[in-house]
C-alpha cells in the first residue's frame, strides 16, 4: 500500500487534512472508498481497514472531520466544530468526494462511515447521492426520540450563558454515560467500544481519542440527528442508491442493534430498492476494531466486489 496525505481549504478557510491510500502498481484499481470516521478519533485508525481495501483494488481516501485529528489546528480545537459546524463537515465530505471524482474520472465510489461519520452521510445521502455509488453506514441509528429536543435546549441553553467553546462533562455524561452499563465489571470507561482489550487501550492512550468536545458539538450534532430522520429530508435519497448497515449486536449506540434494524426497516418503507442489514452477533461498537474484524472486513468487501460491478455496467452502458 502506498501512503499519502494532502489538504483542501473550505469555504470557511478551514484547512481539511485527508489522508489517501493508494493499491501497489501490480493491483488494478477497480473503485474508490472514501472514509467518513466517528466522533473523538480520527481518520488514521482506518489505515488497517485501508490495507485491506488496497489489497482489493480500492482506492482510500479518509478526511480528518472539522475539531478532530490533524484538522484541528490546536489541542484546545479538539471537539470544537465551529458555528454550525455539522453543516460544515457534511459539505467537507461532498467537497472531498468531488476531488476524488475530479482525480478519479467515473469508476465506483463508495463511502464508509462510522458513528458520527454515518450519521453525516444519512445527512449527505440526501444532499450528494448522486456522487456516490453506494453507502456502507457501520454502527448507526435509527430516529430517536424526545431525549433529542432536551439535548438541544440543554446545550442551547449552556452555550449561551458559557459560549460554544465550553466544554461541559454534565453534556458528555448525558450523551454517553448509559454505555458501559451492560459490561460491568468495565475494564475502562470504553469498554463498549471493543471485545478487544488491545483496541480499547489503543484508544485510550490516544490523544487524538476520547476527548471532551464543546457544548457547541453537541449542540449541533443534536440538531443533526433531529434532522436525518425527517420524512422530508428522508425522502430525498434516491431510491436506487446501495446501502449497507452493519452494527453489532451489543452496540449500545444503535440501541443493540434495534436502532439499525429500525433503520433498515425504514430505508425499505422510503422504497429504497437495495437495503442490507447485517448485525454480528456480540460485536460492540467498533467493528473494525472487534475481535471478528476479518469477518467484518471480508462482509464489506464481498459487498463492495457486488457493487462495484453494478456500478461499472452502469458506467459502461
Amino acid at each position: 500500500m502506498r501512503t499519502n496525505t494532502f489538504q483542501f481549504i473550505d469555504e470557511e478557510q478551514v484547512r481539511i487534512h485527508v489522508y489517501h491510500w493508494m493499491p501497489e502498481d501490480t493491483v488494478e484499481v477497480r473503485g474508490v472508498v472514501q472514509i467518513a470516521h466517528g466522533m473523538t478519533e480520527t481518520a488514521i485508525r482506518y489505515e488497517r481497514f485501508a490495507e485491506e481495501l488496497t489489497a482489493a483494488g480500492y482506492i482510500v481516501y479518509a478526511n480528518d472531520h472539522r475539531g478532530h485529528g490533524l484538522t484541528a489546528a490546536t489541542e484546545q480545537d479538539l471537539g470544537y466544530v465551529g458555528e454550525d459546524g455539522f453543516t460544515w463537515m457534511v459539505r467537507n465530505m461532498a467537497q472531498l468526494t468531488k476531488m476524488i471524482r475530479e482525480q478519479n474520472g467515473d469508476i465506483p465510489l463508495f463511502l464508509f462511515a462510522h458513528s458520527m461519520g454515518s450519521f453525516l452521510a444519512q445527512q449527505y445521502i440526501t444532499e450528494h447521492a448522486s456522487l456516490i455509488d453506494g453507502v456502507i453506514l457501520c454502527g448507526s441509528n435509527g430516529p430517536r426520540g424526545s431525549e433529542l429536543l432536551a439535548g438541544v435546549g440543554v446545550t442551547k441553553l449552556i452555550a449561551s450563558m458559557k459560549g460554544s467553546r465550553h466544554r461541559s462533562t454534565f453534556i458528555d455524561k448525558m450523551a454517553f454515560g448509559s454505555f458501559n452499563r451492560k459490561f460491568k465489571p468495565a475494564r475502562t470507561q470504553v469498554d463498549w467500544l471493543s471485545r478487544d482489550p488491545k483496541e480499547v487501550d489503543k484508544y485510550v492512550a490516544d490523544p487524538y481519542c476520547g476527548f471532551l468536545s464543546t457544548v457547541g458539538f453537541y449542540r449541533d450534532f443534536f440538531k443533526l440527528l433531529r434532522n436525518i430522520h425527517r420524512p422530508e429530508v428522508m425522502n430525498r435519497i434516491p431510491k436506487q442508491l446501495p446501502v449497507l448497515l452493519i452494527a453489532g449486536d451489543k452496540d449500545p449506540v444503535g440501541n443493540y442493534g434495534k436502532g439499525v434494524r429500525k433503520l433498515a426497516d425504514l430505508y425499505g418503507q422510503l422504497g429504497l430498492e437495495q437495503v442490507e442489514c447485517k448485525l454480528y452477533a456480540g460485536a460492540r461498537h467498533e467493528l473494525l476494531n472487534e475481535t471478528n474484524r476479518d469477518e467484518i472486513t471480508a462482509d464489506c468487501l464481498t459487498w463492495l466486489t457486488k457493487q462495484t460491478k453494478q456500478a461499472s455496467k452502469l458506467v459502461n452502458k
